[in-house]
């Protein structure tokens, strides 16, 4: 997130939590309520960004409003569109620090060649604006004016003095500024335990170098990056010692896709290539540079389309030096409700995880600890198994560190006490249901076991409701939110003078959609009419023959060009 900022007294850079937005006829304004000589303008012509000076504010504003940020800028085919936060809600808190969930963004268009562009130009800028305020509805967004929370608590210990007295952009890892891009034109220019309060954090860091929703992002790229990687950080604070367990999640480091194509479940496919072994090494690498050790379990089925995929995830994890691999089929073990076997894999990891340990730092900023590795986790989807997974380790790291504070016995653990155990479980939940929404487009399933540690009949029916808006939005929704979420961070960039992204060749997929449903329902229900009314009149026979076979040559059709009828990202497709 960007903001107008200052240096204070001690050296610390400050962001101002509050903006004014002053629209005059031929430019925006963007300055401090604390500070109004602090700001700067953007031309609703041109787009030019200049400092606030005693010109800039001749004549009135035509409106005037308040906004809490500038999230970046971004340039389309008519010109530049300027992101602002115009509402947000205090969420909690990062280390005393208050963060901040983006509620709405609205985006200011600062063009006038829009009047002067070609039919498909506008055609083209219309879809692009449309993405524009899928962006303006992005759930999931996060950021703070006082401190940076891209950084781990370890890697903040660990960095000097003079690193952390920088700007926050300068501070932050690039992996999880979700408004990178979009900000480079504007840069430099509680619980209580045993009545002991304690602090639990859970921030997710998901990365955006391989972003995108469900089905269009699968696997890893060619540079060894996978989709719906999320750094997941628990901070514990109490009695002065601030403890932080890291754990990450990604999407099987494989090259492999599972397209639309309105079935439930779209065959997964493995892409045989040269480079895969290199693709995994790749991945595998860049973890242990940044984590050390490395624990990879794998949650998928080891049977059907998942087990082949597991399979060739396990054949290529044997050429992987310095990376235990851990199969574990989370549902012939753990079915649809029995959380408690994930002990089963606790008992085969516990070793490692526990020498992994965690960051411990005492009452002064003295480290006592540091973590030394790291457990990877993945499904298929890396949502619903991940999740329930990764709080019961997060669990049994937190007893573990609630231990050597001195707040439990060796006895005990953090689920002996009913409400605070309530609340960590609660904390995760909604945390899987925020990854979910971003990746999935819904709450998690399996919500039930991370909240009350088994499966109820409203979590079922719940389940069941999301299941089906999956289906939905992954066919008939995500190929749009993909071409939004390419756009908006910068792996697609708006090319004036290249060919149109919009023109397709050959079975236009969108318009047929609405047609082919209309032609089955309407057969079926004509074939069904002919069908009563066959009693009556021998002829319906075959009026009713004639209906039931157009309408299964309709489905036929449908069937046989399932992906076509889909929605797909026409910016980037398949990466």
């Amino acid at each position: 997130m960007m903001e107008i900022e200052s240096c204070s007294s001690d050296g610390r850079f400050k962001l101002y939590d509050q903006l004014e937005l002053l629209e005059f006829k031929d430019k925006y304004v963007i300055k401090s309520v604390a500070s109004p000589d602090q700001g700067f303008s953007i031309g609703r012509r041109d787009g030019n960004i200049e400092p606030i000076n005693d010109e800039t504010f001749s004549g009135s504003p035509s409106q005037s409003s308040t906004i809490y940020g500038v999230a970046g800028t971004i340039r389309l085919l008519a010109g530049k569109y300027v992101l602002v936060i115009t509402s947000r809600k205090e969420v909690g808190t990062f280390l005393g620090f208050p963060i901040f969930q983006v509620t709405s963004m609205k985006f200011l268009s600062c063009n006038e060649a829009l009047k002067f562009s070609t039919y498909q130009e506008k055609k083209d800028e219309a879809y692009f604006m449309n993405l524009l305020k899928i962006v303006e509805a992005t759930p999931g967004l996060y950021y703070s004016y006082e401190t940076d929370i891209t950084l781990n608590l370890q890697r903040r210990y660990k960095l000097a003095e003079g690193w952390m007295a920088k700007p926050i952009w300068k501070q932050a890892d690039p992996r999880f500024v979700w408004n990178r891009v979009l900000v480079e034109e504007l840069i430099e220019c509680k619980l209580k335990l045993k009545d002991l309060p304690a602090i639990i954090t859970l921030v997710s860091r998901r990365c955006t170098r391989r972003l995108g929703t469900r089905m269009w992002r699968r696997g890893a790229n060619f540079e060894g990056d996978t989709a719906n990687f999320i750094e997941t950080e628990q901070l514990l604070e109490i009695e002065g010692f601030k403890s932080s367990l890291l754990q990450i999640r990604g999407s099987i480091p494989l090259l492999w896709e599972q397209i639309v194509d309105l079935s439930y479940k779209p065959q997964f496919k493995i892409i045989d290539h040269d480079q895969m072994p290199k693709v995994v090494e790749r991945h595998f690498h860049d973890i242990l540079q940044r984590y050390g050790e490395v624990v990879a379990v794998d949650l998928t089925n080891k049977h059907g389309d998942e087990g082949k995929l597991s399979a060739a995830y396990a054949a290529q994890m044997q050429k992987i030096p310095n990376v235990r691999y851990v199969p574990f089929d989370f549902h012939h073990v753990c079915g649809s409700s029995n959380f408690d076997n994930l002990q089963v894999l606790y008992d085969q990891i516990q070793q490692q995880f526990e020498n992994q340990g965690y960051l411990f730092v005492d009452s002064v900023g003295n480290i006592l600890e540091e973590q030394k590795g790291v457990i990877r986790s993945n499904c298929i989807d890396c949502l619903d198994r991940t999740n329930v997974t990764q709080n019961y380790l997060a669990q049994k790291s937190l007893s573990l560190q609630l231990e050597r504070v001195g707040v439990l016995s060796s006895t005990e653990c953090i689920s002996m006490f009913s409400e605070e155990y309530r609340k960590f479980r609660t904390l995760w939940a909604e945390q899987g249901d925020e990854l979910s929404l971003e990746y999935a487009g819904t709450h998690a399933l399996k919500g039930d076991l991370v909240r009350y540690g088994k499966q109820t009949l409203s979590g079922v029916i719940k389940d069941g409701m999301s299941a089906i808006t999956r289906y939905y939005l992954n066919n008939f929704h995500d190929g749009v939110r993909q071409d939004a979420l390419d756009l908006i961070s910068g792996h697609y960039t708006v090319n004036r003078n290249g060919p149109s992204p919009f023109q397709l060749n050959g079975f236009e997929t969108f318009s047929y959609l609405p047609l082919a449903s209309a032609l089955v329902i309407g057969g079926l229900t004509l074939t069904s009419f002919s069908l009563q009314q066959a009693g009556r009149n021998a002829q319906q026979y075959l009026s009713s023959v004639v209906w039931a076979g157009l309408t299964a040559g309709v489905i036929a059709v449908v069937k046989a060009n399932g992906r076509q009828f889909c929605s797909r990202p026409r910016l980037c497709g398949l990466r």
